[in-house]
């Protein structure tokens, strides 16, 4: 099976554009209201607070309380995960991927992250009226692709279709499925000092990559999506380091900084990054420079954080840079008994400042 992203289906970054008429808009008013607000829909702060306040009071219960990327639940004599995600990108099609490719590879890593191997997937589809059918083809062929890359099979699914201007041309959900390994069960509570912290390759392509479509920026470079299967790399650590991976996540939305928060508030740690060392892609960091973001809090679809025992540092890089996905893989660093809860950068003048979760995202509708 041919990988879509050869062939040409995505649209290419538009050689001309200026930051001036790029339209970006703040996602977080300043003031909440008593409405849904665009900013709480990013991973960040008032995703945490809606999320506090109004899901968990009603659907709390031990499954669902450790709020990690999917839910554990005991079938039998084996434990599953489930885990289930909607994306809602804008534009359907950018550099390196498509919706359908972040709709198979998100849940996928979802359930890999929990230490998972995914067994099975579903998907329901929102179609808007007018929505192209040769739109429609490449997405789900970009999906069939990306399942039987993976070796995990799409079971069941439901299409619906809203009057048009009611849908974007298209949303997509995903669940999988998977069963948990025996002996490897990483979670964002378990992060201890001394613990060293890997990334598995370079930072902030997905979300470059589709502001520079939606936003018709034209760079020297075209920025691709990272948007591939973590699950081989996973499989990797499973087998190289067991229990020693303490925590795995796949930075999407809100980035590295925002994977990290979460990780230091659940463990109660304190971490502590090497600016020297995060790999940040020149294009990246210089479309960040231009667009005044931060690397750090840009959405990634094809790299994932692990908290390893230091112990078991050397053995993860190997087993992480053995698969072509991983093979930029490197540490970026420790965990720090505090101060508890926080994320702080050594920058490359010998300072250090704090990596707070953002309120909001700097990237809207980029999943």
């Amino acid at each position: 099976m041919t990988d879509p992203r050869e062939q040409g289906n995505a649209p290419k970054t538009p050689s001309a554009g200026s930051v001036a008429a790029a339209g970006l808009s703040c996602p977080v008013p300043a003031a909440a209201g008593d409405r849904v607000l665009l900013g709480h829909g990013s991973g960040g702060k008032l995703s945490a607070r809606l999320i506090r306040d109004r899901f968990l009071p009603r659907f709390s219960n031990p499954a669902l309380a450790p709020l990690g990327d999917g839910a554990i639940v005991p079938l039998g004599d084996e434990r599953f995960v489930i885990s289930t995600d909607t994306f809602v990108v804008s534009p359907l099609e950018f550099p390196g991927g498509d919706i359908g490719l972040l709709a198979v590879h998100g849940t996928l890593n979802d359930v890999a992250m929990m230490g998972a191997e995914a067994v099975c997937l579903s998907s329901g589809f929102v179609l808007e009226e007018g929505l192209p059918l040769e739109v429609l083809d490449r997405v789900l062929d970009s999906m069939a692709w990306a399942a039987g890359e993976a070796g995990v099979p799409l079971v069941t699914g439901d299409t619906k279709v809203v009057e048009r201007g009611k849908a974007d041309g298209l949303y997509v959900n995903t669940t999988g499925i998977g069963r948990l390994r025996e002996g490897f069960e990483p979670a964002p509570d378990r992060a201890e000092p001394g613990d060293v912290i890997l990334v598995s390759g370079a930072i902030g392509r997905h979300g470059i990559a589709v502001m520079s479509v939606r936003e018709g920026l034209g760079f020297e470079v075209e920025v691709e999506s990272d948007t591939a299967h973590l699950g081989p790399l996973v499989a990797g650590l499973s087998v190289a380091c067991g229990d020693a991976v303490r925590v795995l996540r796949d930075p999407t939305r809100g980035g590295v900084a925002s994977a990290l928060n979460e990780i230091a508030a659940a463990s109660g740690v304190h971490i502590a990054l090497d600016g020297a060392a995060l790999p940040v892609p020149v294009p990246v960091h210089a479309a960040c420079e231009v667009l005044g973001l931060d690397p750090l809090y840009v959405a990634n679809e094809g790299i994932l954080v692990a908290v390893v025992r230091p112990d078991s540092e050397e053995s993860a890089l190997r087993a992480l840079r053995g698969h072509p996905t991983g093979a930029g893989a490197r540490k970026i660093g420790v965990v720090e008994s505090g101060p508890a809860g926080m994320v702080s950068l050594k920058t490359g003048l010998g300072g250090s400042r704090v990596v707070d979760m953002l309120p909001g995202d700097q990237l809207p509708r980029i999943c």
